[in-house]
């Protein structure tokens, strides 16, 4: 029996409208935040200084959603099914500016473009942010921090800050709490070092 160009049309969009519902019944990454330090784990250092906080450089790996995870320190995959909120180097500058501003210790911190008189940049790198596997469960994170002035262009200081924090137990909410908690870490001695400095 021959196929007519109506009969075939209906087959072709019965099969779209099969592999759309298909398609819609696929769940949604689980998305993650980052929490910023509370105010009552900062020192008492305080600054007059304003202060700039650019997005962080990255590599590849870390310069996306992607919950980054390492099986082995040569190999790098990706946590299953989850996502963070926004880009890591996005998601680590804004928490940290919220870090700064919850102490209530500084003249003013901003991003660029919002028309600061800017004292001191603190420019971080991401080396780490990650689950490593060997030889347990870690979370890792890593950030190499400069604080330059703004005005002279020469840096004041600079550190490396690290923090691991061992995996409480499975899943990827509690891989995920364990990179929180090591980021709090980190960034609560990023914030301690920079009033003192300044």
């Amino acid at each position: 029996m021959a196929i007519t160009a109506a009969t075939r049309m209906t087959a072709i969009a019965g099969l779209a409208m099969a592999l759309s519902a298909c398609a819609s019944l696929k769940e949604p990454p689980a998305t993650f935040e980052l929490s910023a330090p509370p105010p009552a784990t900062q020192r008492a250092a305080a600054t007059r200084a304003q202060i700039l906080i650019p997005e962080p450089t990255a590599t590849k790996a870390l310069d996306s959603q992607q919950i980054v995870i390492k099986p082995t320190p040569q190999t790098i995959e990706t946590l299953a099914a989850s996502q963070w909120s926004d880009r890591l180097p996005r998601l680590i500058q804004l928490r940290t500016l919220q870090a700064f501003q919850n102490t209530g210790r500084v003249g003013a911190v901003g991003v660029p473009g919002q028309g600061l008189a800017i004292d001191y940049q603190i420019v971080m790198e991401l080396r780490r942010f990650e689950i490593a596997l060997e030889p347990g469960a870690n979370a890792v994170v890593e950030i190499s921090v400069k604080a330059l002035n703004d005005k002279t262009g020469v840096v004041r200081s600079t550190r490396i800050f690290r923090a691991v924090v061992p995996v409480a137990s499975a899943g990827n909410p509690a891989y995920v709490a364990a990179l929180d908690t090591a980021y709090g870490q980190v960034a609560d001695e990023i914030v301690a070092w920079t009033l003192r400095l300044l």
